[in-house]
């Protein structure tokens, strides 16, 4: 698209939630609705992920945060805020008074996450039997045994697992080769329930509101807040281990 700004690459964009809670502070009245009416007028054209949900740029954003500035305090009509929009993505003169011209709006400078939040999207449901998440893992009944009651691995309510079993026991088998036991994964897991009970304080009180968007809006501020978790959570394993050896 052609926009005010320049889309941020590699950031795997925002979700319309995320920008919502962006611009509420500023615009209590702005709704999921508002974003897409204006979508669908033509003022913003956000990204598409493969199954349909919108990722907006940074530019997106300000580019909305342009159009309700406008109609806030200048009343002007959309077909107005359009034009100029139009008139500043070519670089063309703004028909109207010098002070009239509508200014490039700021790009906000955030800290994208390297891990999309799309990546937290629930799976298809698949159930594993525990017989077939031995064979996929290569662990053996013992140290699965270990790893549920470490509280690692958790089945469901009629014994079966997820895929993510089958991934954690693979890769809690390839930690053991360096000589940890489950007992040891037990403190990545506290870390991980303390992580996520953080995220749980933030996206709760959104999913309580009481507008029709409240839940889908918490869900997607879950899925971008365990991402950029997961990001800030690698940096810091990181540097962390950077001097293990010189300990």
């Amino acid at each position: 698209m052609t926009a005010v700004g320049q889309r941020s690459q590699g950031s795997g964009g925002m979700s319309i939630g995320s920008v919502l809670d962006r611009l509420r502070p500023e615009f209590p009245d702005v709704t999921i609705s508002k974003i897409r009416f204006l979508e669908a007028e033509g003022l913003i054209s956000p990204e598409r992920t493969p199954s349909g949900y919108r990722r907006f740029s940074l530019a997106d954003c300000e580019r909305l945060r342009y159009v309700l500035t406008a109609q806030r305090d200048q009343y002007l009509p959309l077909k107005v805020i359009k034009e100029q929009l139009e008139a500043i993505d070519s670089g063309a003169a703004v028909v109207g008074a010098p002070d009239a011209a509508p200014r490039r709006p700021r790009v906000l400078t955030v800290a994208p996450g390297e891990v999309s939040p799309e990546e937290f999207r629930p799976d298809r449901e698949v159930r594993v039997s525990r017989s077939d998440l031995l064979a996929r893992s290569g662990v053996d009944e013992g140290f699965l045994t270990e790893l549920i009651r470490a509280g690692l691995i958790v089945p469901g309510s009629a014994g079966f697992f997820d895929e993510d079993a089958v991934t954690l026991a693979r890769t809690a088998r390839a930690m053991s080769g360096f000589g940890l036991e489950a007992r040891h994964l037990r403190a990545f897991k506290l870390a991980a329930d303390r992580e996520a009970g953080l995220v749980a304080q933030i996206a709760g009180p959104v999913a309580k509101g009481r507008d029709a968007g409240a839940r889908d809006r918490a869900e997607e501020m879950v899925r971008e807040l365990a991402a950029l978790s997961l990001t800030l959570h690698t940096c810091l394993v990181k540097a962390a281990v950077r001097g293990a050896l010189d300990r």
